[in-house]
């Protein structure tokens, strides 16, 4: 038995062994040690040992069985699977296995690298999620109880949020079983951990990455006629984890998006709600259940409160208003694993309402043209996910996979075409590093898999698949109801990749996209290739593929500026909303209505003020209120000069170390300033005659983010800013080798200075140690708030 903390908090492995002659004696070896006479032991680097006697050099072998709920299990499942000690048979039926799995799709070409790398991609595809059920049917439970299937596997490793986008849906077209198997193991984990998975492994949920993706991957199949679950009981563990409070949705289902001071990456996690609530919708509305449909299609519409029409990015809403600065290429906490470039197409379920967003077809072709030829340059943080990049297109992390395919709704397949071969032939190769990401559980490779036969499920939920760029000669998809589906593209090369014309079962097909009802009825779909892009194909009205949003269309949330919580004296607010809407406030804690005080003119604050408001128009259903507040800054100092901050970690600009208002205890939310590799300096201007009794200022450790305390602060002071004497200084006492997240109050008591100008330096602790997994890189060093005792 094995039992591991880790990203899996409790996992289980019960094993057993046996081996092809008896072994001498045995034990366990720790830290690479051999401890004699030792059959248990704990640690993190611990192996068993086996002597044996082979003086007649024959080969050894050995035969695990494994099992998540007893040794027992694992012994069973052993015999079962492997009962005898023929290796050349066990090799040859693992060979005639894979070679059926794999055989679910033919291809035929002249170019034999593409078939090398299509089949090792189909081959990642099955690799996860794995079998988690012994051969009676046992499995551990997401309860850690032992529970048992009839008819059906249980599985592990659901890595949901990338593979819902491709992998999932693959496996619609060559997998129902499979599908159905998923999907049950989905609504039993709900069943017994009370909620869908996440990202699960080992029968724990580790709470990676963002979203329900469940939902979706239950939606599409269920919308594609694949229904070997209960349908009524997964709606309503859809719904459950749509409601939860968690991750930002409380926020979500208050405001309509999350906002970037109350929860770290909130564009990403409100745009993938918005998509997983639409999938909700499309579900129930299959179903029958049309006020629950109306609930979700409604928080589908989410991602709008996020499109900045200025702009046209999805940008991060901050009190009221605009996350700012703004640099679509930075990537910073508002955004997972990515930057606004790369969420900003991140409306697939609405491609009706994103491209009206953008004021039609041709202008968002226009910012799809952009984001191919920006520069590769990101800002912010280092994010190794970003890689294969083409503009700021990054085809090694998911969030982009779908968008080449976008040119398709734009009325311009051709542009689509051109971008699916680019990335296809340029991204996946033959050798060892063929991929220019991780792998993410299939996901990479099911891109390459449904892109090299020539489309690609832009929206999982619904039963279109948007064409791209055929790789192969000839495609044959065996499915599972004894039909073939056969793709072939005639001419087809490295200088031909665009589509001219198409016929679906003998007759002229040209279209955008194809339906799932079409693949799954057999048939043969035959496109004529060239070097040339053929513009009157797959354009027109019922030609390309399109999703939108059914029923009452919501009002985007209106915008206040400058977004800024703090003002000195006074401050200026305007109140903007989309063109015909009228905007009411109130700033006396009450919830504005369309007759409250009506938006004419910029508003005048001069003390503390809680602003509330909302839009209304005819047509629409009105947003959620709005809430903004604006704190009068504590009179009587000024930051004269302080070191330069990183901008992704800016807080409220100059003065956030003296604003009044502390960082909070997730430093991704924008209340800490952020100084990389370098010791913080800061002036601070007293305007009145006091004398400073006690100073301080606060610090911030997360070292696995390479957030370190500073070793030491110092304090000096000034009479006229220019000539400082240190005055005194504070070492760090607090643990450098302490993983969490923590707050240090370092204060200077018993002072008596009557100078005006204070200086406190914060001096930076150098690289990461040797025993940090970011060794000998810069750290940061995170502070706010000064303040000073009089």
């Amino acid at each position: 038995y094995r039992g591991s903390t880790g990203w899996a908090r409790d996992q289980r492995v019960y094993f057993v062994a046996q081996f092809s002659k008896p072994f001498i004696n045995s034990g366990i070896a720790r830290n690479d040690t051999i401890l004699n006479q030792t059959f248990y032991a704990n640690g993190t680097n611990i192996k068993a040992w086996f002597n044996f006697d082979n003086s007649d050099e024959a080969p050894i072998l050995v035969k695990v069985g494994i099992s998540a709920v007893s040794a027992e299990n694992a012994r069973m499942n052993l015999e079962k699977e492997t009962p005898d000690w023929d290796f050349n048979k066990i090799r040859n039926a693992t060979a005639e296995s894979w070679n059926k799995e794999l055989g679910k799709i033919r291809v035929q070409g002249k170019n034999e690298d593409q078939k090398t790398i299509f089949y090792t991609a189909l081959y990642h595809t099955m690799v996860s999620p794995n079998t988690y059920s012994d051969v009676d049917g046992s499995y551990l439970g997401r309860d850690f109880k032992v529970h048992k299937t009839e008819g059906s596997e249980n599985y592990t490793v659901f890595s949901l949020w990338d593979t819902y986008r491709a992998f999932h849906p693959l496996f619609t077209i060559i997998d129902h079983k499979r599908t159905n198997d998923f999907i049950n193991t989905f609504i039993r984990q709900y069943q017994e951990g009370g909620i869908l998975p996440v990202w699960e492994l080992s029968a724990n949920e580790t709470w990676c990455m963002i979203g329900y993706h469940a939902v979706p991957v239950i939606a599409d199949a269920w919308i594609k006629g694949i229904r070997g679950y209960d349908g009524n009981l997964a709606l309503k563990a859809m719904v459950n984890s749509a409601m939860q409070d968690q991750f930002g949705l409380e926020y979500y289902k208050k405001y309509g998006y999350i906002p970037a001071e109350l929860e770290h990456e909130s564009v990403s996690k409100t745009l993938e709600y918005a998509y997983d609530d639409w999938c909700i919708a499309v579900m129930a509305e299959s179903i029958g259940n049309d006020s629950l449909s109306q609930l979700f299609y409604k928080r589908a519409q989410s991602y709008k409160h996020h499109y900045d029409e200025a702009s046209g990015f999805m940008r991060a809403r901050y009190n009221g208003g605009w996350f700012n600065p703004f640099k679509p290429s930075e990537v910073n906490f508002n955004y997972t694993e990515a930057n606004a470039w790369q969420y900003s197409f991140g409306a697939p379920h609405d491609m009706d309402g994103f491209i009206s967003l953008h004021g039609g077809k041709a202008k968002t072709a226009i910012f799809l043209d952009s984001l191919f030829s920006a520069s590769s340059v990101t800002t912010g943080r280092d994010q190794s996910d970003i890689t294969g990049l083409i503009g700021q297109y990054a085809h090694g992390n998911e969030p982009s996979h779908h968008i080449a395919y976008l040119y398709n709704y734009c009325g311009q397949p051709w542009k689509t075409q051109q971008k699916a071969n680019q990335i296809f032939s340029n991204f996946y190769t033959s050798k060892p590093d063929g991929l220019i990401g991780n792998e993410d559980c299939g996901q990479m490779s099911a891109w390459a898999v449904l892109s090299a036969m020539g489309f690609y499920p832009v929206s999982p939920g619904c039963e279109q698949y948007a064409i791209g760029s055929p790789a192969f000669e000839e495609t044959i998809i065996n499915l599972e109801n004894g039909r073939k589906f056969i793709i072939k593209a005639r001419n087809v090369s490295t200088e031909n990749f665009y589509i001219q014309k198409a016929m679906l079962n003998g007759k002229s097909f040209n279209r955008s996209f194809l339906n799932h009802s079409e693949i799954m009825a057999g048939g043969e779909l035959v496109f004529e290739m060239g070097p040339s892009p053929a513009k009157s194909f797959g354009v027109g009205t019922g030609n390309e593929p399109a999703t939108g949003i059914k029923g009452e269309q919501i009002l985007p949330s209106p915008v206040a500026s400058p977004s800024t919580r703090i003002f000195r004296e006074s401050a200026t607010i305007s109140l903007t909303a989309e063109k015909g809407a009228h905007i009411t406030y109130t700033t006396d804690e009450t919830k504005p209505g369309p007759e409250s005080t009506p938006y004419t003119s910029p508003i005048s604050l001069t003390e503390t003020t809680t602003l509330k408001f909302n839009a209304w128009k005819e047509g629409y259903t009105s947003g959620y209120t709005q809430v903004s507040v604006f704190t009068k800054m504590p009179v009587g100092l000024e930051i004269i000069s302080i070191t330069e901050f990183a901008s992704q970690y800016s807080g409220s600009g100059k003065n956030n170390l003296i604003d009044g208002l502390k960082g909070s205890s997730d430093f991704r939310l924008g209340g800490w300033q952020g100084f990389h590799g370098i010791d913080m300096e800061a002036v601070i201007q007293i305007h009145d005659i006091k004398t400073v009794k006690s100073a301080s200022i606060g610090c911030f450790q997360d070292i696995n983010s390479w957030i370190f305390m500073p070793i030491r602060i110092e304090l000096l002071s000034s009479p006229d800013g220019k000539t400082f004497s240190k005055i005194a200084e504070l070492k760090n006492d607090f643990p450098a080798d302490k993983w969490g997240d923590y707050t240090k109050e370092f204060v200077f008591n018993d002072l008596n200075i009557n100078d005006r100008f204070i200086k406190i330096r914060a001096i930076n602790a150098g690289p990461c140690p040797e025993w940090h997994p970011g060794n000998g890189n810069p750290t940061w060093i995170f502070a706010d708030e000064i303040s000073f005792g009089y």
